[in-house]
């Protein structure tokens, strides 16, 4: 029997963190925040990945979550991102979240130090102990060079603060492993923009997008074609937007998505170092998409 409260159906938009030179522009945060819930997006991700939570400053990091809540105003659940490879850190993230008023966290796994499954299980138990409010565990092996085995979520799948998984490891076998085992325990979303009918398929509640940020509206009819029992129209949908998928993925994320967003009015150019801006190569081909997709262009 499913113990936990589902965070959201549908789309949850990994946000891009707008910059200036001083730092976070709230103006242009506030804006695009507006425009997504206007366009139906189900819920947002603040300091994820897209988020460039990375090089976000301590204070940045949770003065972005803040603001965020406080902006949506309970229109729309707000995950906040709350990971770290330093559990203190990552239990402090958490805390701090929940106080600020955050719907939810979405937790990554522990990059670099590659903790063993039960240095996994140790920490995000420790995390769902402190947080007053449900935990999304996000797996992206690609980025942190740790995966989260089956057996695994089947262990956090008992906490009851533990509530769903952003499967992104990109290997849908282990999915179905993983869905065999915790069933409705946890919430399954995709993680991967080309992946969103298959984990819809194995009884996903949606995707955490960064396709989103560009085309909200298609994300969302994509999972709405198939909660409506439409999965011809889902797969046609996916399919479509493949090449724009492929696009905003031509180079590490966030720096198509940024280009897409600035392209769009939604941000400067501005994005972190080591990240760069996109090469031009790239981004011809994001923008020619784009259009074909009815992206209108600043």
């Amino acid at each position: 029997m499913k113990k936990n409260k589902t965070v959201f159906q549908g789309v949850a938009t990994a946000l891009i963190t707008p910059f200036n030179d001083d730092g976070i522009d709230y103006e242009k945060f506030g804006r695009l925040i507006d425009w997504q819930i206007e366009k139906g997006v189900n819920a947002l991700v603040i300091c994820g990945t897209t988020g460039e939570s990375s090089t976000l400053s301590d204070d940045e990091h949770r003065d972005a979550v803040a603001f965020a809540v406080k902006k949506v105003n309970k229109r729309i659940p707000v995950i906040a991102g709350a990971g770290s490879n330093d559990t203190k850190y990552a239990l402090d993230l958490a805390k701090c979240a929940c106080e600020d008023g955050a719907d939810a966290l979405l937790c990554v796994t522990p990059y670099y130090n590659k903790c063993t499954q039960g240095g996994l299980i140790k920490m995000f138990t420790e995390i769902a102990d402190v947080s007053t409010v449900p935990v999304i565990l996000y797996n992206v092996p690609s980025r942190t060079g740790l995966n989260i085995e089956p057996s695994t979520y089947l262990a956090l799948s008992e906490h009851p603060n533990i509530a769903g998984i952003k499967e992104a490891s990109g290997n849908i076998s282990k999915a179905i492993e993983t869905m065999a085992l915790v069933g409705d325990k946890l919430d399954l979303y995709s993680g991967n923009d080309d992946q969103v009918l298959p984990i819809l398929s194995l009884g996903g509640k949606g995707v955490i997008s960064v396709l989103s940020n560009v085309v909200p509206e298609k994300t969302v009819e994509m999972c709405n074609r198939y909660f409506k029992g439409d999965i011809k129209g889902c797969a046609e949908l996916q399919y479509s937007m493949l090449p724009l998928i492929h696009a905003l993925f031509s180079e590490v994320n966030p720096i198509p998505v940024k280009a897409a967003m600035h392209a769009m009015g939604f941000c400067d150019e501005n994005i972190r170092a080591p990240l760069t801006v996109i090469e031009e190569k790239h981004k011809a081909v994001l923008l020619e998409e784009m259009k074909k997709n009815g992206v209108v262009l600043k």
